[in-house]
Protein backbone atom coordinates (compact mmCIF):
# COMPACT_ATOMS: atom_id res chain seq x y z
CA UNK A 1 0.00 0.00 0.00
CA UNK A 2 2.94 2.24 0.95
CA UNK A 3 3.99 2.52 -2.83
CA UNK A 4 0.40 3.67 -4.38
CA UNK A 5 0.65 6.58 -1.63
CA UNK A 6 3.27 9.89 -2.03
CA UNK A 7 6.80 9.21 -1.03
CA UNK A 8 7.53 10.03 2.58
CA UNK A 9 10.41 12.49 3.96
CA UNK A 10 11.25 10.50 7.05
CA UNK A 11 12.09 13.68 9.67
CA UNK A 12 12.96 11.34 12.81
CA UNK A 13 15.46 9.03 11.55
CA UNK A 14 18.23 7.96 14.06
CA UNK A 15 20.97 6.63 13.37
CA UNK A 16 23.60 4.26 15.36
CA UNK A 17 27.52 4.36 14.51
CA UNK A 18 29.31 1.60 16.51
CA UNK A 19 31.55 4.27 18.26
CA UNK A 20 28.54 6.10 19.62
CA UNK A 21 27.56 2.49 20.72
CA UNK A 22 30.46 1.80 22.70
CA UNK A 23 30.33 5.10 24.35
CA UNK A 24 27.29 4.35 25.91
CA UNK A 25 28.09 1.17 26.70
CA UNK A 26 31.23 2.63 28.28
CA UNK A 27 29.10 4.69 30.45
CA UNK A 28 27.43 1.84 31.64
CA UNK A 29 24.46 1.05 28.84
CA UNK A 30 21.67 3.78 27.38
CA UNK A 31 20.03 5.57 30.82
CA UNK A 32 16.50 4.35 29.62
CA UNK A 33 17.66 0.71 30.64
CA UNK A 34 17.26 -0.34 27.02
CA UNK A 35 19.41 -2.18 24.47
CA UNK A 36 21.08 0.05 21.89
CA UNK A 37 19.55 -1.29 18.64
CA UNK A 38 21.32 -2.75 15.83
CA UNK A 39 22.00 -0.44 12.93
CA UNK A 40 23.52 0.10 9.13
CA UNK A 41 23.01 2.56 6.58
CA UNK A 42 21.74 -0.67 4.63
CA UNK A 43 19.14 -1.05 7.19
CA UNK A 44 17.93 2.44 7.18
CA UNK A 45 17.91 1.93 3.61
CA UNK A 46 16.28 -1.09 3.98
CA UNK A 47 13.57 0.21 5.89
CA UNK A 48 12.92 3.11 4.02
CA UNK A 49 12.08 0.95 0.82
CA UNK A 50 9.85 -0.20 2.67
CA UNK A 51 7.72 2.09 4.32
CA UNK A 52 7.86 4.28 0.99
CA UNK A 53 10.27 6.67 2.69
CA UNK A 54 12.49 8.19 -0.15
CA UNK A 55 14.44 9.97 2.44
CA UNK A 56 15.35 10.37 5.90
CA UNK A 57 17.26 13.10 7.97
CA UNK A 58 19.27 11.63 10.20
CA UNK A 59 20.00 12.20 13.89
CA UNK A 60 21.80 10.98 17.45
CA UNK A 61 18.94 10.21 19.55
CA UNK A 62 19.11 10.13 23.22
CA UNK A 63 21.49 10.25 25.49
CA UNK A 64 23.10 11.87 23.11
CA UNK A 65 26.80 13.20 22.88
CA UNK A 66 26.89 13.97 26.85
CA UNK A 67 27.27 10.48 27.88
CA UNK A 68 30.63 10.85 27.10
CA UNK A 69 30.87 12.60 30.48
CA UNK A 70 33.55 15.41 30.68
CA UNK A 71 33.36 18.58 28.58
CA UNK A 72 36.19 17.81 26.14
CA UNK A 73 34.88 14.03 25.47
CA UNK A 74 31.15 15.40 24.93
CA UNK A 75 32.51 17.60 22.15
CA UNK A 76 34.28 15.16 20.58
CA UNK A 77 31.86 12.85 19.96
CA UNK A 78 29.34 15.20 18.90
CA UNK A 79 31.80 16.37 16.28
CA UNK A 80 33.13 12.53 15.23
CA UNK A 81 28.94 11.93 15.14
CA UNK A 82 28.24 14.54 12.60
CA UNK A 83 31.26 13.89 10.55
CA UNK A 84 30.06 10.41 10.31
CA UNK A 85 26.58 11.45 9.29
CA UNK A 86 28.04 14.15 6.75
CA UNK A 87 29.59 11.43 5.32
CA UNK A 88 26.99 9.31 5.32
CA UNK A 89 24.80 12.14 3.75
CA UNK A 90 27.53 12.93 0.81
CA UNK A 91 27.34 9.17 -0.07
CA UNK A 92 23.54 8.78 -0.37
CA UNK A 93 22.75 12.65 -1.06
CA UNK A 94 19.06 11.60 -2.59
CA UNK A 95 18.57 9.51 0.47
CA UNK A 96 19.83 11.91 3.48
CA UNK A 97 20.04 14.39 4.95
CA UNK A 98 20.81 15.22 8.92
CA UNK A 99 20.45 17.23 12.16
CA UNK A 100 23.55 17.67 13.96
CA UNK A 101 24.32 16.67 17.65
CA UNK A 102 25.66 19.31 19.84
CA UNK A 103 27.31 19.14 22.95
CA UNK A 104 25.67 19.61 26.55
CA UNK A 105 23.51 22.85 26.27
CA UNK A 106 24.82 24.09 29.59
CA UNK A 107 27.95 23.86 27.45
CA UNK A 108 27.75 27.63 25.68
CA UNK A 109 30.82 27.60 24.37
CA UNK A 110 30.98 24.27 23.00
CA UNK A 111 27.42 24.02 21.57
CA UNK A 112 27.95 27.63 19.54
CA UNK A 113 31.21 26.07 17.86
CA UNK A 114 29.55 22.86 17.03
CA UNK A 115 26.72 25.12 15.57
CA UNK A 116 29.13 26.96 13.55
CA UNK A 117 31.06 24.18 12.21
CA UNK A 118 28.01 21.68 11.28
CA UNK A 119 26.04 24.14 9.58
CA UNK A 120 28.90 25.97 7.52
CA UNK A 121 31.06 23.56 7.07
CA UNK A 122 29.32 20.37 7.20
CA UNK A 123 25.99 21.56 5.59
CA UNK A 124 23.67 20.16 8.29
CA UNK A 125 20.19 20.45 7.96
CA UNK A 126 19.58 21.94 11.42
CA UNK A 127 20.51 20.47 14.81
CA UNK A 128 19.29 17.85 17.42
CA UNK A 129 18.69 19.66 21.44
CA UNK A 130 16.99 17.82 23.76
CA UNK A 131 14.36 18.33 26.46
CA UNK A 132 16.44 18.70 29.42
CA UNK A 133 20.04 18.85 30.46
CA UNK A 134 22.10 18.29 33.38
CA UNK A 135 21.26 17.14 36.86
CA UNK A 136 18.41 19.13 37.66
CA UNK A 137 15.39 20.47 35.62
CA UNK A 138 16.78 22.54 32.73
CA UNK A 139 14.46 22.48 30.56
CA UNK A 140 15.03 24.64 27.08
CA UNK A 141 13.08 27.29 28.48
CA UNK A 142 15.57 28.30 30.74
CA UNK A 143 17.59 31.43 30.13
CA UNK A 144 20.49 30.01 30.77
CA UNK A 145 20.26 28.60 27.41
CA UNK A 146 19.49 31.95 25.28
CA UNK A 147 22.86 32.35 23.39
CA UNK A 148 21.93 29.34 22.03
CA UNK A 149 18.31 29.84 20.32
CA UNK A 150 19.78 33.42 20.17
CA UNK A 151 22.28 31.62 17.36
CA UNK A 152 19.73 29.22 15.98
CA UNK A 153 17.29 31.96 15.72
CA UNK A 154 19.72 34.58 13.49
CA UNK A 155 20.62 31.27 11.48
CA UNK A 156 17.29 30.16 10.53
CA UNK A 157 18.15 26.58 11.92
CA UNK A 158 15.54 23.48 11.87
CA UNK A 159 15.79 22.57 14.91
CA UNK A 160 14.70 18.99 16.55
CA UNK A 161 13.91 18.91 20.11
CA UNK A 162 14.35 15.09 21.25
CA UNK A 163 12.61 13.94 24.76
CA UNK A 164 15.75 12.51 27.15
CA UNK A 165 14.86 11.06 30.62
CA UNK A 166 13.58 12.99 33.67
CA UNK A 167 15.41 14.11 35.92
CA UNK A 168 14.17 11.58 38.59
CA UNK A 169 15.40 8.51 36.99
CA UNK A 170 13.61 6.37 38.68
CA UNK A 171 11.29 3.70 36.76
CA UNK A 172 7.28 4.15 37.52
CA UNK A 173 7.08 0.80 36.98
CA UNK A 174 9.10 -2.45 36.51
CA UNK A 175 7.54 -2.79 33.33
CA UNK A 176 7.44 0.49 32.19
CA UNK A 177 10.64 1.97 30.75
CA UNK A 178 10.71 5.42 30.45
CA UNK A 179 10.32 6.46 26.57
CA UNK A 180 6.90 4.50 26.75
CA UNK A 181 5.44 7.25 29.40
CA UNK A 182 7.94 9.84 30.66
CA UNK A 183 9.53 11.08 27.17
CA UNK A 184 6.21 12.36 26.14
CA UNK A 185 5.60 13.82 29.11
CA UNK A 186 9.28 15.62 28.58
CA UNK A 187 8.26 16.70 25.43
CA UNK A 188 5.41 18.38 26.99
CA UNK A 189 7.63 20.14 29.93
CA UNK A 190 10.12 21.28 27.54
CA UNK A 191 7.33 22.83 25.40
CA UNK A 192 5.74 24.23 28.40
CA UNK A 193 8.74 26.16 29.86
CA UNK A 194 9.35 27.67 25.62
CA UNK A 195 6.28 28.85 26.04
CA UNK A 196 6.11 30.74 29.26
CA UNK A 197 9.46 31.69 29.10
CA UNK A 198 8.95 33.78 25.62
CA UNK A 199 11.66 31.76 23.85
CA UNK A 200 8.70 30.60 21.04
CA UNK A 201 8.08 34.36 21.34
CA UNK A 202 12.03 35.58 20.89
CA UNK A 203 13.55 33.29 18.63
CA UNK A 204 10.56 32.87 16.37
CA UNK A 205 13.32 32.19 13.06
CA UNK A 206 14.49 28.92 13.96
CA UNK A 207 11.54 26.16 13.45
CA UNK A 208 11.27 24.17 16.15
CA UNK A 209 10.06 20.20 15.78
CA UNK A 210 8.47 18.54 19.21
CA UNK A 211 8.81 14.38 18.55
CA UNK A 212 6.25 12.12 18.76
CA UNK A 213 2.82 14.89 17.90
CA UNK A 214 4.27 17.22 21.16
CA UNK A 215 3.72 14.12 23.54
CA UNK A 216 0.83 15.63 25.57
CA UNK A 217 0.86 19.06 24.90
CA UNK A 218 -1.86 19.35 22.26
CA UNK A 219 -4.30 17.21 25.05
CA UNK A 220 -3.19 19.87 27.78
CA UNK A 221 -2.60 23.18 25.91
CA UNK A 222 -6.05 23.93 26.80
CA UNK A 223 -5.44 23.21 30.72
CA UNK A 224 -2.54 25.67 30.38
CA UNK A 225 -4.66 28.47 28.60
CA UNK A 226 -7.45 30.26 29.97
CA UNK A 227 -10.29 28.97 28.03
CA UNK A 228 -13.55 30.78 29.74
CA UNK A 229 -15.26 33.60 27.31
CA UNK A 230 -14.60 36.35 30.10
CA UNK A 231 -10.71 35.83 30.76
CA UNK A 232 -9.80 34.86 26.52
CA UNK A 233 -7.74 37.95 26.08
CA UNK A 234 -6.65 38.87 30.19
CA UNK A 235 -3.33 37.25 31.36
CA UNK A 236 -3.47 33.43 32.67
CA UNK A 237 -1.23 32.46 35.94
CA UNK A 238 0.90 32.08 33.52
CA UNK A 239 1.41 35.38 32.22
CA UNK A 240 -0.32 34.49 28.67
CA UNK A 241 -3.48 34.98 27.30
CA UNK A 242 -5.34 31.90 26.17
CA UNK A 243 -4.53 33.42 22.56
CA UNK A 244 -0.75 33.42 23.19
CA UNK A 245 -1.03 30.21 24.08
CA UNK A 246 -2.43 28.98 21.03
CA UNK A 247 -0.24 30.80 18.93
CA UNK A 248 2.50 29.41 20.65
CA UNK A 249 0.55 25.58 20.38
CA UNK A 250 0.80 26.60 16.41
CA UNK A 251 4.36 27.82 15.87
CA UNK A 252 5.96 24.53 16.40
CA UNK A 253 6.15 21.30 13.83
CA UNK A 254 5.07 18.39 14.98
CA UNK A 255 6.78 15.23 13.66
CA UNK A 256 4.03 11.55 13.45
CA UNK A 257 6.96 9.42 15.04
CA UNK A 258 5.21 6.66 16.89
CA UNK A 259 2.00 8.75 16.78
CA UNK A 260 -0.65 7.90 14.58
CA UNK A 261 -3.54 6.31 15.89
CA UNK A 262 -6.70 8.24 14.79
CA UNK A 263 -6.96 9.79 17.80
CA UNK A 264 -4.08 11.63 17.78
CA UNK A 265 -4.00 12.54 14.52
CA UNK A 266 -7.67 14.01 14.71
CA UNK A 267 -6.21 16.47 17.45
CA UNK A 268 -3.75 17.64 15.88
CA UNK A 269 -4.51 18.15 12.93
CA UNK A 270 -7.96 19.92 14.59
CA UNK A 271 -5.26 22.41 17.11
CA UNK A 272 -2.19 23.05 14.70
CA UNK A 273 -1.47 24.31 11.29
CA UNK A 274 -1.23 21.25 8.16
CA UNK A 275 1.78 22.71 7.06
CA UNK A 276 3.62 21.86 10.52
CA UNK A 277 2.61 17.90 10.88
CA UNK A 278 5.84 15.90 9.57
CA UNK A 279 6.43 12.13 8.67
CA UNK A 280 8.41 10.21 11.49
CA UNK A 281 9.63 7.06 12.44
CA UNK A 282 11.78 6.66 15.44
CA UNK A 283 14.01 3.85 13.64
CA UNK A 284 15.54 1.89 15.04
CA UNK A 285 14.69 2.73 18.13
CA UNK A 286 11.29 1.89 16.89
CA UNK A 287 12.12 -1.69 15.43
CA UNK A 288 10.81 -2.69 12.08
CA UNK A 289 7.16 -4.45 13.10
CA UNK A 290 6.77 -0.95 14.74
CA UNK A 291 7.52 1.48 12.27
CA UNK A 292 5.22 -0.39 9.24
CA UNK A 293 2.45 -0.58 12.33
CA UNK A 294 2.40 3.24 12.50
CA UNK A 295 2.95 3.42 9.24
CA UNK A 296 0.16 1.27 8.17
CA UNK A 297 -2.17 3.53 10.38
CA UNK A 298 -1.20 6.91 8.89
CA UNK A 299 -1.87 5.22 5.03
CA UNK A 300 -5.12 4.17 6.39
CA UNK A 301 -6.31 7.93 8.35
CA UNK A 302 -8.14 9.60 6.02
CA UNK A 303 -6.79 12.57 4.22
CA UNK A 304 -7.24 14.40 0.73
CA UNK A 305 -5.15 13.80 -1.26
CA UNK A 306 -3.32 17.37 -0.66
CA UNK A 307 -3.36 16.96 2.60
CA UNK A 308 -1.64 13.33 2.33
CA UNK A 309 1.04 14.88 -0.15
CA UNK A 310 1.82 17.97 2.68
CA UNK A 311 1.84 15.54 5.27
CA UNK A 312 4.26 12.94 3.47
CA UNK A 313 6.68 15.01 2.22
CA UNK A 314 6.10 18.30 1.24
CA UNK A 315 6.09 20.19 4.42
CA UNK A 316 9.40 18.68 5.18
CA UNK A 317 10.72 19.10 1.60
CA UNK A 318 9.84 23.03 2.40
CA UNK A 319 11.10 22.83 5.92
CA UNK A 320 14.72 21.47 4.86
CA UNK A 321 15.04 23.64 1.39
CA UNK A 322 18.44 25.21 1.86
Amino acid sequence: MAHQLPPKIDTHHHFVPEFYRQAVEDAGGDPTGLPVPAWTVEDSLNDMEANGVRRAILSLTTPGAVIAGDNESIRALAREANQYAANIRDRYPEQFGFLAALPSLLDIPGTLAEIEYALDVLQADGVTVFTRYGDGNNYLGHSQFTPVWRELDARKAVVLIHPTMPADKNWIDPIMPPPMLDFPQETTRTAVDMIVNNVTQQFPNCPKILSHAGGTLPYLISRLAVTSEETMSQKGPYGKTYFEFMDALRSFYYDLALSSAPAVLNLLMDLVPHEHILYGSDYPNAPPIKVAGYRENLDAFAMDEELRKMVYFENAQRLFSK
